[in-house]
């Protein structure tokens, strides 16, 4: 065994070869002084055929060229650090393939002057580790796109199947409540093509689900409303399936029946749908009109209106509180906390 050796000994210990992590000793020179067994591992060489080399037969050969400049900087260090911070390192194997590498390096100092000692972790494992869970995730994605397509286009098919029914139909308070069923159908299948067309399958943009309904609403209701323009605020505000869901129908219901019975006999006006989220995970949604009021003896708590009662039934679906202003403008306000459904 040479000083040098002897030497290093001293200074690296007895359980150099069993410290559970490949390690490199690289002299001033750019040679290889000394490595431990699982460096001998990784690398598939024996010691024999490293020590006295340089570094460079064991880093791409592309990266040769720069190396020596960065070694040199190396050498001035005084505290460890991460190599290569921020890159992508890659260390070459006897047979010449290429695996992913971390490498953290010590300058020291010793009885034969400075030496790097460096520390190798062989990431092998965990890139393919991160491969598999991006593959899972990404059939994922594809899975709950295709499951929002489906339910999309099942829906529009039971939308479609109750145009056919309401040919057949000449009362025009049945076709009326066809058309209501429709519009309900349309609002849940809109919110499955706004999550198909997303990026988040966990969050309904519903700035964006409203702005494919309302004008739908419109044109569904357009020979019975006056002149209507509908003014929406609801930026950045998105909403999980389980709450969308609720919501949307809740807007589909209140909205129509300001079309139906608010702007009757041509009867101008405007109709505000707001939703807002808060800090604290509030939301609170309100739908106002200044159109017809609601009459004081309409009892809103035990109407007639199946969708005044789905409205209510909705409510307490989302766990959440509905106050009413009967007129000037007359005003729906839903608050509930999100999560409270779960």
């Amino acid at each position: 065994m040479s000083m040098q050796q002897i030497h290093l000994d001293g200074y690296l210990g007895q359980a150099f070869d069993n410290i559970p992590v490949a390690m490199i000793v690289v002299n001033a020179q750019g040679e290889i002084v000394r490595l431990n067994r699982l460096a001998e591992s990784i690398f598939g060489y024996a010691a024999s055929e490293l020590e006295g080399r340089p570094v460079e037969v064991l880093i791409p050969t592309r990266y040769h060229a720069r190396h020596a400049g960065y070694r040199n900087g190396f050498m001035a260090e005084t505290t460890p650090r991460p190599m290569g911070a921020g890159r992508d390192l890659s260390g070459v194997r006897k047979d010449g393939s290429e695996f992913p590498v971390e490498i953290g390096i010590n300058p020291v100092e010793t009885g034969e002057g400075p030496m790097v000692l460096s520390v190798i972790l062989d990431l092998s494992e965990r890139k393919q580790s991160e491969r598999r869970i991006q593959d899972a995730l990404q059939q994922k994605d594809l899975l709950l796109k295709e499951v929002h397509h489906r339910v999309k286009n099942n829906l529009q098919v039971i939308h479609s199947l109750l145009d056919l029914q309401a040919l057949t139909i000449e009362d025009a308070g049945m076709v009326g409540m066809l058309r209501d069923s429709q519009n309900r159908i349309r609002s849940m299948s809109m919110i499955h093509q706004t999550l198909y067309q997303s990026q988040d399958f966990a969050q309904v943009d519903f700035d964006q689900f409203l702005g494919g309904l309302l004008p739908r609403l419109m044109e569904s209701y357009a020979s019975s409303a006056g002149h209507v323009t509908i003014d929406v605020q609801a930026r950045d505000v998105k909403l999980p399936i389980n709450e969308a869901i609720p919501c949307g129908l809740i807007v589909n219901e209140l909205v129509s029946n300001a079309l139906k019975h608010g702007f009757t006999g041509g009867r101008r006006g405007s109709i505000q749908v707001a939703i807002t989220q808060a800090e604290d995970q509030h939301i609170e949604m309100s739908i106002s009109n200044d159109g017809h009021p609601i009459p004081d003896e309409l009892e809103l708590d035990h109407t007639g209106s199946l969708g005044l009662q789905l409205v209510q039934l909705l409510t307490q679906q989302l766990r959440g509180k509905l106050t009413t202003q009967r007129a000037q403008p007359t005003c729906f306000t839903l608050r509930f906390q999100l999560g409270a459904t779960a």
